[in-house]
């Protein structure tokens, strides 16, 4: 097939999970002999990459409104227009916010499928217009996608019971392999096995100070590491500056992705997962994978992601948090990075991932 994946910033991935999932799917599609096109970004995608291919994968890196509001929007719709003519079998839209623009690519007779995320609506960083724009981004979703795909159950009922829709749940997908580099390590002046990793960009619905602060209540020589950064929040990265007071303990690292990324989680002690809003997050599952314990802030979406192979802290209470830390970094429950791992091979592996996709994007006669 002829495969579109628009609404990300595109790869290679620098940013979040919509770029993880673009860059491992769309790879993963092309190795299976589809021909995958993914379009980036100008501003986070050199344009000199536009026409080339990425693991396998076609980058069309088109130019956008480099703001909080428009970015997305308006790159989706640049995105949208430009598939009129491309002849795609099937697009696949990352984002509920870019539902609107599904209808072109199905005037082209392209099959369009959707990835609505979590609830985005219910972040705490948008103003009552943009929490409406995301509300009829949802609606439009169910009326505009021929398959609209949830990544969690508890997106799945929200969707069933909110608009009487039945999507189709196909989770994120996490490398499970060991990684025998430590370069990011050395380079942070960390100590294998000597730190807390904390992923997640820096909004207040990722709670980063709850964590600062239940950390900051921990004796303890391990470090507290900080990985994540955010484009328009910067009065917010400040608040958590001042919540860490100095503490030398807590490294703040900003973004750090690819093979980085990958050391940082192998050689922690353990992973703190403190979200609020959202479906699967990309960063929880690739921790399981990485075989890290990990404590996560108790939600619904976070506990059927981690069953039993997961700790648990109670809703954004930073005492609780400390509890568990306390515990972790002591030396107890530390059979749950294997349980983890295992969790995550058998629930959440790229392959699988890839091969529902590979389903839904498929239009029926071809099946």
């Amino acid at each position: 097939m002829k495969l579109a994946i628009l609404g990300t910033r595109g790869i290679p991935a620098s940013y979040g999970g919509f770029e993880t999932l673009a860059e491992e799917l769309g790879s993963r599609l092309a190795a299976r002999g589809h021909d995958v096109t993914v379009y980036c970004r100008a501003h986070h995608v050199d344009p000199r990459l536009h026409g080339t291919s990425y693991r396998g994968v076609r980058l069309r890196v088109l130019r956008t409104i480099r703001s909080k509001y428009l970015d997305t929007v308006m790159h989706s719709a640049l995105s949208a227009i430009d598939c009129l003519w491309r002849r795609y079998d099937a697009v696949l839209i990352c984002n509920a916010a870019n539902s609107m623009f599904a209808l072109l690519p199905r005037l082209a007779g392209a099959r369009v499928v959707i990835n609505v995320d979590g609830i985005e609506r219910r972040r705490k960083k948008w103003s009552a217009a943009g929490r409406a724009y995301y509300r009829a981004g949802e609606w439009l979703a169910t009326k505009l996608a021929d398959v609209v795909i949830a990544d969690a159950e508890v997106i799945r009922t929200y969707y069933r019971d909110i608009y009487g829709v039945d999507s189709v749940m196909i989770a994120y997908g996490a490398r499970t392999e060991s990684c025998a580099t430590r370069d990011a390590v050395d380079r942070f002046g960390l100590e294998p096995g000597r730190y807390v990793l904390y992923v997640s960009r820096l909004e207040p619905e990722n709670n980063a100070e709850v964590v600062i602060r239940a950390f900051r209540n921990v004796e303890t020589s391990f470090k507290l590491v900080i990985v994540g950064d955010a484009p328009y929040a910067d009065q917010y990265k400040r608040e958590l500056l001042e919540a860490a007071g100095g503490d030398p303990r807590i490294l703040f690292a900003g973004f750090v992705f690819g093979e980085g990324y990958r050391e940082l989680q192998r050689h922690a002690a353990c992973y703190v997962q403190a979200t609020e809003v959202g479906g699967t997050h990309p960063a929880l599952v690739e921790a399981m994978g990485a075989g890290l314990v990990v404590i996560a802030n108790d939600t619904p979406e976070h506990r059927e992601v981690g069953g039993d192979a997961v700790l648990y802290y109670a809703f954004n209470d930073p005492r609780s948090l400390s509890q568990q830390l306390e515990a972790v970094l002591n030396g107890f429950h530390a059979e749950l990075g294997a349980a983890a791992r295992c969790r995550t091979q058998a629930l959440y592996s790229w392959r699988q991932v890839t091969l529902a996709y590979e389903q839904v994007l498929t239009p029926p006669t071809a099946h």
